[in-house]
């Protein structure tokens, strides 16, 4: 009783102990889009889509997944409050205007930066964000999978698969036709996804058109807008000639049998690749004449066996323990690698005097070629961040948006508000562990001090 009552209070003091208090802290500077979530409404600046999706059953085409703003499950700062993606197997759709339209034509860099915490284990959903392209036309009440966007950025996960994605949107300036461009995959922890504490996701994309992303606060993937996008963004000057074919008489066989050569006369194909070995003799333990395999002598005849029916019952074989020193049956010697051994004769090869090399299709210019070598500045100006997202899993939490062109800015908002949280989160799950710490010595010293009184037990009766 006395050891629950210790281990009761220890937890209570541990739930019970007061948190800190959660401290608005903003960046000095300028920012196109700042959220802290400091009140408990969305508010007129989220605007939730009314949207539907294209393609999919009236069912569950609607972007009709619930958010909201709260605090987040097992919150270390008092009063600190997020938006949360409420639902679960269904589409959801938010965004927000800019302060002002970002503008990737004043050659500044691009930072986005924001948290999320999976309250549960993700299992297949997503918590990337759309930077979405400032057209006239842009509506966020319909904002929906095909609503254009600049730039997609944050982390992604369905089964095993797990996603960090960078996506850039680029206009082909001579067909018009816009593709998606996706960083090389990062190698990064796969623990964001489960381990319950908030992440820090950081995108910087500089204007000599190199890019870093980050993952609370580490560099997990870099590289460059011209080299490290698949497909590339500049296409190729020449493609492949889809109509040109090899010709039937074309010889890519650099090597060829030798006509002339002649197999050798004593070249015996017959031989065998393994032989017995002539040179090993018999063990003298080995009994040819005891069985390898003998009737097993502990066994009995079940009670309800029918010989007339089952037929006459055998007991089932064991192997011989008489073998176990040397060997039982008949003894053959082991096989050896046959010196005389050749195999099937082939004549060798020599370099064919007809090799015409690799045939490689012919090339034609590229009629959808162009070159930028600046393609940051070709970027589509965004004017809203939007969350698209379709998951499994409820109760996704993010906080703390920031888009700027200060990497130095969006570094001391980290700073000051995820760092501070992150420290938090760890104290606290420290102090949760302690009390299992602690729970395992009691139940030794419980077990002790029932050993103690079994034994007085014993004693007592002797007496």
């Amino acid at each position: 009783m006395r050891f629950k009552l210790v281990l009761f209070l220890v937890g209570l003091s541990i739930y019970c102990e007061a948190k800190q208090q959660y401290e608005r802290k903003v960046p000095e500077g300028p920012t196109h889009f700042l959220e802290t979530f400091d009140s408990n409404e969305i508010g007129s600046k989220w605007i939730k889509s009314k949207a539907k999706k294209d393609g999919v059953e009236d069912t569950i085409a609607k972007y009709d997944g619930e958010w909201a703003v709260e605090s987040s499950s097992d919150s270390v700062l008092e009063g600190d409050l997020g938006l949360v993606l409420k639902s679960k197997a269904k589409h959801h759709a938010i965004a927000a205007k800019l302060d002002k339209p970002f503008l990737f034509t004043e050659n500044k860099p691009l930072v986005l930066q924001y948290e999320v915490k999976f309250q549960n284990a993700l299992d297949c959903g997503g918590a990337y964000v759309k930077l979405l392209e400032d057209e006239s036309s842009l509506n966020l009440e319909n904002f929906f999978d095909k609503t254009s966007f600049s730039i997609m950025f944050g982390p992604d996960k369905c089964g095993t698969d797990n996603k960090f994605h960078f996506i850039v949107r680029f206009k082909n300036p001579v067909t018009g036709k816009v593709e998606e461009h996706h960083a090389k995959k990062s190698d990064f922890m796969s623990s964001v996804f489960s381990d319950g504490k908030t992440h820090l996701y950081t995108l910087v994309l500089n204007p000599d058109n190199t890019f870093k992303m980050l993952i609370d606060r580490n560099e997990v993937n870099s590289g460059s807008l011209l080299t490290d996008l698949t497909p590339a963004i500049n296409p190729p000057k020449e493609i492949v000639d889809p109509n040109d074919k090899k010709p039937e008489t074309w010889d890519e066989r650099e090597k060829i049998p030798d006509e002339t050569a002649v197999k050798p006369e004593d070249w015996d194909e017959n031989e065998p690749r393994m032989v017995p070995d002539a040179d090993a003799v018999k063990p003298e333990e080995w009994d040819e004449d005891a069985p390898e395999m003998i009737p097993d002598p502990t066994a009995v005849k079940p009670d309800d066996w029918d010989e007339s029916t089952d037929g006459e019952w055998e007991a089932p074989k064991i192997d011989n323990p008489k073998c176990n020193n040397g060997g039982c049956g008949k003894w053959t010697p082991p096989m050896v690698e046959n010196p005389k051994y050749k195999g099937k004769w082939t004549p060798p090869l020599i370099d064919n005097p007809n090799y015409q090399g690799k045939w490689e299709p012919r090339k034609l210019p590229n009629p959808e070629f162009f070159e930028d070598q600046n393609p940051f500045q070709s970027l589509k100006p965004f004017s809203a961040v939007g969350l698209e997202l379709w998951s499994m899993t409820d109760n996704i939490y993010f906080d703390n948006f920031v888009v700027t062109n200060d990497e130095k800015l969006a570094e001391q908002f980290a700073i000051e508000n995820w760092s501070v949280k992150s420290k938090l989160e760890a104290e606290q799950a420290e102090k949760k562990s302690e009390p299992t710490e602690k729970e395992e010595g009691k139940e030794e010293e419980k077990d002790d001090d029932e050993d103690e009184k079994d034994e007085a037990e014993e004693v007592k009766d002797e007496l």
